[in-house]
């Protein structure tokens, strides 16, 4: 039977938050809902400080410290981020089109073989492909193909064929013009000690096109695992359409919700299935004592500390799902690894250029013939003064005093009570976790993948007061040392500093300092 349903001392918690955050988490809800529904297409610190858990877990007093690279690493190799970078294309025109026709008929993504020079040196026979998911719903063969989400994979068709041990780079989607909030997302994670992908500002440009300025990110593989972690381990990525739930021992169960990224060649589901059983079967005390045993709280405590700092809604419980589970083979623990982070600072997925910090828009309602959810929004939840409230949506206690939910405070599992036949219900009409595994399908009856917020280590771990204590504590260790101690601006300034520079002629310098200030005003409140 799944204690997930039969779990009855669940409690959740909430803190206040900013009203331009509020607003940032009203937006998420009428985007994720919007894409859910296809209606919208996508166009200084102490760091000694620690806090300690009733149940016997302590914090180690290290926020992270969950990578082992450090910016010298990277000095003078591709991933340099001093200096903007040089990627041109050269494909097939008509494969090409062929190519975007296939996804937009089937939603698959097929290779095709290119010519990629990266900062002077040429790669023949280059695996290319479109990467991503709602970021491809406004592409189309009028698309200008330096504008589209790719993946290069240099050792595709050529093995061992690679760039300073690097094989794959990620072209990555943004809604702002300079990718700058999802660079210094990044870059923050890195400086708190989580393991994070490096990024590099590029000129872009396929088969002799206009030059476009493009971020470009690790893929984490074998060799993004190698150099992050200094122990063996498996990396799992987790896919836009499953959740974390468990769905029985069989692999099978998991396919198109978890794939296996590292080791390369060598799929092994159990310690993954094994974790979700634990978070699916354990009770509250169980769940307490032992979630140390199985994952790395430290680093995930910092994760979600982090993932607010950068004002990122669309990670781990978010409407992609966004994240990846690396397990460690000498300590039996997972972390949680940040992933797309294109939504940083505020950013709004399919709003057509809203810029980072802003609050919405007065008389804001959803685009023409976006059909929203009924519902009910997240105790604490009020809208922007003038915002249309989708109908049949309402804060559930009616509070109208701007204060942003926490993550805590999305339900848990709702209470049960047991049937005739002895099994259990949730009050949703699910019993004993059955409905589980299929068609994507979660056990407690809701679906993987819609708009975000039920992510079960998510729930569980801020359900906890001691483990909740802990992301309190790294939120404000990590926003003393991050933010008012003015590292995340030098971060910003930098890369701001960069792009002016040396891209002033692909981007306006004007849009350049207004989505540099708009993150720097997001940062700041």
């Amino acid at each position: 039977m799944s204690t997930d349903l039969a779990r009855t001392s669940t409690h959740t918690r909430s803190r206040s938050r900013s009203r331009s955050r509020t607003v940032r988490r009203f937006t998420a809800l009428a985007v994720g809902s919007v894409l859910a529904f296809g209606s919208l297409a996508a166009c200084s610190s102490d760091d000694s400080a620690s806090a300690t858990s009733g149940t016997g877990t302590e914090s180690t007093g290290t926020w992270g410290d969950s990578s082992v690279r450090t910016a010298g690493d990277v000095e003078g190799t591709v991933w340099d981020s001093t200096a903007v970078h040089t990627i041109s294309v050269e494909v097939d025109g008509e494969e090409l089109a062929a190519m975007i026709a296939t996804y937009s008929a089937e939603d698959s993504k097929e290779w095709l073989t290119a010519t990629v020079t990266i900062d002077s040196e040429t790669f023949e026979d280059v695996g290319l492909r479109l990467k991503g998911n709602s970021s491809l719903r406004a592409v189309s063969t009028d698309t200008p193909a330096q504008d589209v989400p790719w993946l290069i994979r240099l050792d595709k068709f050529v093995d061992g064929q690679d760039l300073d041990g690097s094989t794959d780079f990620v072209v990555r989607s943004s809604t702002s013009e300079t990718s700058l909030n999802e660079a210094v997302a990044l870059e923050m994670l890195g400086a708190a000690g989580l393991a994070t992908e490096e990024a590099i500002a590029t000129r872009f440009s396929v088969n002799g096109s206009d030059e476009a300025l493009r971020l470009v990110v690790e893929d984490p593989d074998d060799a993004w695992d190698a150099a992050s972690f200094d122990t063996e381990g498996i990396l799992y990525k987790a896919q836009s359409g499953g959740d974390y739930s468990y769905r029985g021992d069989d692999p099978e169960s998991y396919t198109d919700v978890f794939s296996q990224k590292s080791p390369s060649g060598e799929d092994d589901l159990t310690p993954l299935i094994d974790f979700l059983k634990f978070l699916d079967e354990s009770d509250d005390a169980t769940f307490a004592a032992e979630l140390s045993e199985h994952l790395d709280v430290d680093a995930f405590a910092t994760y979600l500390a982090m993932q607010d700092i950068v004002g990122n809604f669309d990670d781990i419980d978010g409407p992609g799902n966004n994240s990846f589970l690396r397990y460690d083979s000498e300590t039996g623990a997972f972390t949680v690894v940040s992933w797309d982070l294109n939504l940083a600072f505020g950013q709004m997925n399919g709003m057509g250029g809203g810029q980072p910090g802003e609050d919405m828009p007065e008389g804001f309602t959803p685009p023409d013939g976006a059909e929203l959810p009924d519902g009910e929004l997240p105790e604490g939840f009020t809208p922007p003064d003038g915002a249309t409230m989708p109908e049949g949506m309402t804060p559930s206690d009616g509070t109208t005093d701007g204060a942003r939910p926490d993550r805590g405070a999305r339900p848990g599992p709702a209470d049960t009570t047991t049937t005739e036949d002895g099994s259990t219900t949730d009050g949703t009409g699910a019993t004993d976790g059955a409905a589980g595994a299929a068609g994507g399908q979660r056990p407690d009856g809701g679906m993987g993948g819609g708009m975000g917020g039920d992510n079960v280590l998510v729930t569980r771990f801020l359900a906890d007061e001691d483990f909740a204590a802990l992301v309190d504590q790294a939120t404000a260790d990590l926003t003393s040392s991050l933010v008012t101690d003015g590292t995340a601006q030098e971060i910003l300034d930098r890369w701001t500093t960069l792009l002016t520079d040396e891209a002033s002629d692909l981007v306006d310098p004007t849009t350049i300092t207004s989505e540099s200030e708009s993150i720097a005003k997001a940062l700041t409140s």
